[in-house]
C-alpha cells in the first residue's frame, strides 16, 4: 500500500486525499486550521457568504423596478459575521466528516520535510497539537500550505482599523468610510460587497483600471457600476503607507496624497507558506515570490515530492487547486492523467455583476498572439434580463477565424459563474460555434445570449 503524506488540508491537500483513499492508498493529511484549510475557514468561504449577503441588498434595492417596493433595509452585522463564521465552520466539518469516511488520517497540527530521501522514502515531521511530534515515513508527499495576505512594511494590520480580508468578520459594525487598497479581484469584490451595504467606500488602484488581469472591457464594466453606485476609484494611485489615526486611519500615497477613513482594508496580494516547510534541506526548488515550482502534472524537482495550490501560485483559484491535487495523486498512483491545461480553466470575480472568463483573452487577439473573431452581445436586450431588471453585462464569444472552434469566453452579468459553464464546455470538448449556436436554449433565458452570439459568428463563417 501506497504510503501519502499531504501537508496542508485545503482544497489541493483533501481532494488530493480523497482521490488516493479512492486508489487505495493509505493518506494522512496534516492541516493547522481545520478541515477545509484557510479556504474553507477564513478565506473563500467566508468572503463568498459576506458576498452573497450584500447581493440580497442589492436586489432589495433594485426591487422597485419590478414594481416590489422595500420601505427598509437594514444590514446587521453581527448577523452578517456571525452566519459567516458558521456556514465556514459546517463547511469544514462536511470536509472532515468525508475524509474521515474515505479512511483518511486527519491530524490537526503542523508538519515539513525532515531532510532529503532515503531510499526513495520521504520522512515527514508531523508536529501534532496534541501529543509528542514525531515522524511519518511517506513514499509520496504532496505539499499544500496555501498563502497568506500579503503584507507592507508600513501597512501593518492589527485587526480592528487596519485589516486583512481574513479579519474583518471580527468588527462588531461595518465600517462607515472604508479604504480599499489594491483593487485586485480579491479588493473588487469586498469593495463591491461593502458599498453594497451601504459602507461609503474608496478603492485604491495602482493601475488605471480595477481588475487590470482581467478582461479589458469587463473590468471596465464592473468600475462602471461602482461609480455609478457611488464609489470612490481613484486610479494610479498606490499606498505607501497606511497608519491609525486615532478612530480612524490615514492612508499616504508614492505621489503625495492622502487619503483618509476609518478602517483600511489591505488586499495587495498574498505570500506562499512555505517558510516552516523545510524545503531547502529537502532539494525542493522554489521560484519568483517563493512559490514551490512544479510542472503540469504537480510535481516539484525532488521525485515523489509534489505541490499544489496557492503555494505554487500557478493560478489561485481553489478550483486549480483542487485539479492540482487531484492530478498529482494519479499521477503519483500511476492512473491516467491528463496535465493541467490553464487555457482551459474557468474563473469568476464575485462582484455584482460577476466577471466570468474561460479560454483566450481579448489581449491574446489583438496582440495577434492567437487568431481569432469575436463577437459581444450586452445583456439589456435579453429578455430574461429585461424581466429581472438587469441592465448591466454582455457575453463575449472567441472562435478560430477558419474552424470556427471555439476558444474564449467572458461573460459579465448575474451569476456568470453559471453562464460561463457552456462556453467552458464547448473549449474543453472542442466544439464549434455552429454546433453551440444549434443547441436548443430555454426562451426566455439568460444563456440564450450565449447561443445568439455563437449565431453570429457562425454568420461570419460564410461572409
Amino acid at each position: 500500500m501506497t504510503r501519502i503524506a499531504i501537508i496542508g488540508g485545503g482544497p489541493a491537500g483533501y481532494e488530493a486525499a480523497l482521490v488516493a483513499a479512492q486508489l487505495d492508498a493509505d493518506v494522512t493529511v496534516i492541516e493547522a486550521a481545520g478541515a477545509g484549510g484557510e479556504c474553507v475557514l477564513s478565506d473563500c468561504i467566508p468572503s463568498k457568504t459576506f458576498i452573497a449577503s450584500s447581493g440580497m441588498v442589492t436586489a432589495a434595492r433594485r426591487s422597485s423596478r419590478l414594481g416590489v417596493t422595500i420601505p427598509e433595509v437594514a444590514v446587521d452585522a453581527a448577523s452578517v459575521h456571525q452566519r459567516v463564521k458558521a456556514l465556514a465552520v459546517a463547511q469544514s466539518e462536511d470536509v472532515h466528516a468525508k475524509l474521515v469516511k474515505a479512511g483518511v488520517s486527519f491530524v490537526a497540527g503542523t508538519a515539513a520535510l525532515a531532510g532529503s530521501a532515503e531510499a526513495h522514502q520521504h520522512k515527514v515531521a508531523v508536529t501534532p497539537f496534541e501529543g509528542e511530534p514525531y515522524e511519518i515515513d511517506a513514499d509520496v508527499v504532496l505539499l499544500a500550505t496555501g498563502a497568506t495576505p500579503r503584507m507592507l512594511r508600513d501597512a501593518q494590520p492589527d485587526g480592528e482599523r487596519i485589516l486583512t480580508w481574513r479579519q474583518v468578520y471580527d468588527l462588531a459594525e461595518l465600517p462607515t468610510r472604508l479604504i480599499v487598497v489594491g483593487s485586485g479581484v480579491t479588493g473588487a469584490e469586498f469593495a463591491g460587497a461593502y458599498q453594497a451595504m451601504g459602507v461609503d467606500v474608496t478603492l485604491l488602484s495602482s493601475r488605471e483600471r480595477v481588475m487590470p488581469h482581467e478582461d479589458a472591457d469587463a473590468a471596465m464594466a464592473i468600475e462602471n457600476v461602482f461609480r455609478e453606485r457611488g464609489m470612490t476609484i481613484l486610479p494610479q494611485a498606490r499606498a505607501a503607507s497606511v497608519k491609525r489615526d486615532g478612530d480612524g486611519v490615514r492612508v499616504e500615497l508614492t505621489d503625495g496624497r492622502v487619503v483618509e477613513g476609518s478602517h483600511a482594508l489591505m488586499t495587495v496580494g498574498s505570500v506562499p507558506n512555505t517558510a516552516d516547510l523545510n524545503l531547502a534541506a529537502a532539494g525542493v526548488e522554489r521560484g519568483p515570490g517563493g512559490f514551490i515550482t512544479v510542472d503540469r502534472v504537480s510535481r516539484t524537482n525532488v521525485p515523489g515530492i509534489y505541490a499544489a495550490g496557492d503555494v505554487t501560485g500557478v493560478l489561485m483559484l481553489a478550483s486549480v487547486a483542487a485539479m492540482q491535487g487531484r492530478i498529482a495523486m494519479w499521477h503519483a498512483l500511476g492512473e491516467a492523467v491528463q496535465p493541467l491545461r490553464l487555457k482551459k480553466v474557468a474563473s469568476n470575480v464575485f462582484t455584482d455583476p460577476e466577471l466570468a472568463t474561460v479560454g483566450i483573452t481579448q489581449a491574446d487577439k489583438d496582440s495577434g498572439t492567437v487568431p481569432a473573431r469575436v463577437v459581444m452581445l450586452p445583456l439589456e436586450g435579453n429578455a430574461r434580463a429585461k424581466m429581472n431588471g438587469y441592465t448591466d453585462g454582455f457575453v463575449k464569444l472567441f472562435c478560430r477565424p477558419a474552424s470556427g472552434l471555439v476558444v474564449g469566453g467572458v461573460v459579465v452579468g448575474s451569476r456568470a459563474s453559471e453562464l460561463i459553464l457552456p462556453i467552458a464546455m464547448a473549449v474543453e470538448n472542442h466544439l464549434t460555434v455552429a454546433e453551440l449556436a444549434q443547441t436548443i436554449t430555454i426562451y426566455p433565458s439568460l444563456s440564450g445570449s450565449i447561443t445568439e452570439a455563437a449565431r453570429q459568428l457562425m454568420r461570419h463563417e460564410f461572409e
